[in-house]
């Protein structure tokens, strides 16, 4: 299986093989750059790909960012109007290389719930699915997926790497405001891993909010790691512990309790 994002350190030295399958009709092409930084936190991308009808002019904007990736395009005519053929072939593609290819996960991009039924499809063979799409994407193809990362995070991400990483950081901090249905799920996370005294390693902490929430990233609330998201929460305690090899530390979590 490939790794997931708050994966163990021993799964860390594996490298997934994964296939990006890209929807052109439902994708910016602003993304491909964080697109494809974030593809590499998961693995290899073994195979890239991306599907369209390469004869309209509203792709045109995708040809000079495909040789740079070394993304294959896939020509794909619309035979009817209003209907969408890319998805089709993209759903063609997935099958032939979950069976013809030694692949541990697919990355299917795109904002379309027509995938959704493909990416249960693949996971029901043991497959990793990690979704990319902006936030109008319907629920079911987010909740399908094992890991949704939306492409807003993306192009914020490419800003901010132009800019004064501070900046945004800081104002985001300052207006930050936890809502119950977050706090719920952190938590919830927390408690199913706390020790007697409460305690649960971050790491773990991180693989059962994304168990429970598919879309959760810290990202999406401004902040680049789950640890600096729990810093900013005033209910949990943070607490780093050195490693049992002195090669850095390790960051637990605890709800605090009345009068701590």
């Amino acid at each position: 299986m490939p790794l997931l994002p708050f994966s163990s350190p021993q799964m860390e030295m594996s490298q997934a093989k994964l296939a990006v399958l890209i929807d052109a009709d439902n994708t910016q092409p602003a993304i491909i750059e964080g697109l494809m930084d974030e593809v590499a936190k998961y693995g290899v991308a073994s195979v890239k790909r991306i599907y369209g009808d390469w004869t309209n002019n509203n792709l045109r904007s995708w040809k000079d960012r495909l040789l740079g990736h070394a993304i294959q395009p896939i020509q794909q005519f619309s035979y009817t109007s209003g209907k969408n053929a890319t998805d089709s072939a993209l759903i063609i593609d997935a099958m032939d290389l979950l069976y013809g290819e030694k692949l541990d996960g697919f990355c299917i991009v795109s904002s379309d719930s027509d995938f959704t039924r493909l990416a249960a499809r693949l996971r029901e063979s043991g497959k990793t699915v990690y979704g990319f799409g902006e936030k109008k994407t319907p629920q079911p193809f987010v909740k399908v997926c094992d890991k949704f990362i939306y492409t807003e995070i993306l192009l914020d991400a490419q800003e901010e790497s132009d800019e004064d990483d501070t900046k945004p950081t800081s104002k985001i901090r300052k207006e930050f405001k936890v809502d119950r249905k977050l706090l719920k799920l952190l938590r919830d996370a927390v408690d199913d891993l706390a020790d007697e005294s409460g305690w649960a390693y971050l790491g773990g902490v991180g693989q059962k909010i994304t168990n429970r929430s598919s879309e959760f990233d810290p990202r999406n609330y401004g902040f680049r790691k789950l640890g600096d998201l729990f810093r900013a929460i005033s209910q949990f305690e943070i607490e780093e512990r050195p490693q049992e090899n002195g090669a850095g530390h390790q960051i637990y979590i605890r709800w605090k309790k009345r009068g701590r």
